[in-house]
């Protein structure tokens, strides 16, 4: 029981890759060149038809989480993911955890500090087709949480139907890039990788 407790459930998940942000691009120029000709559709995301968890663990086990409260817009061009961008507004403040006074500690200065940070975004600069199965495409975005901007790409499964646009991820991404560094107790320390995971299901407007 303790050797599965110890387990860290960002082993087996694709890292993210993490760089400075590149905010200053335009979204999706850097296959074609230019900017989309079209106006996409815009897709809501909603949290009745989206969820964004996470997963954290220590030494000890492991704890999930995620955010009850986010906004965001899929802008959909000729229907086909390549050509199309994403963006999502976090309330920091509505992150929660299995646990009460885990809920109350991200809250704090020693994590995501919401009081001084109140949201994350995130805004896609690049979405490529291709990536290891089952995924089928890679995601870059510029990723804001803590005051901190990177760019991170990571691996996502992307489908396109007629009543809807689903997104499908889960990834690891490394806390302390975002400067949220609290490490624990020398005998039960955090580890640094988290599991986010992302499923989005976006209606499509009739």
């Amino acid at each position: 029981m303790f050797l599965a407790a110890c387990e860290d459930p960002a082993a087996n998940k694709p890292k993210a890759t993490t760089s400075e942000p590149s905010t200053n691009k335009p979204a999706n120029t850097a296959n074609t060149g230019t900017a989309p000709a079209t106006q996409g559709e815009k897709l809501d995301i909603t949290a009745a038809n989206s969820t964004v968890t996470f997963i954290g663990s220590k030494v000890t086990g492991k704890h999930n989480g995620g955010f009850t409260m986010f906004t965001g817009t899929i802008d959909l061009v000729n229907g086909k993911p390549e050509e199309s961008s994403v963006s999502v507004d976090i309330d920091a403040n509505t992150i929660f955890a299995d646990d009460a006074k885990l809920t109350d500690h991200l809250k704090s200065a020693d994590f995501f500090d919401v009081a001084k940070f109140p949201k994350a975004t995130f805004k896609s600069t690049k979405i490529e087709a291709g990536a290891k199965a089952p995924e089928t495409h890679t995601v870059t975005g510029d990723l804001e949480m803590h005051g901190q901007t990177k760019s991170i790409t990571f691996p996502a499964t992307i489908t396109v139907a007629e009543d809807s646009v689903t997104v499908k991820a889960g990834f690891s991404i490394n806390r302390n890039d975002f400067g949220i560094v609290y490490a624990g107790p020398a005998n039960d320390l955090i580890r640094p990788n988290v599991v986010l995971m992302l499923n989005v299901k976006a209606p499509r407007k009739k």
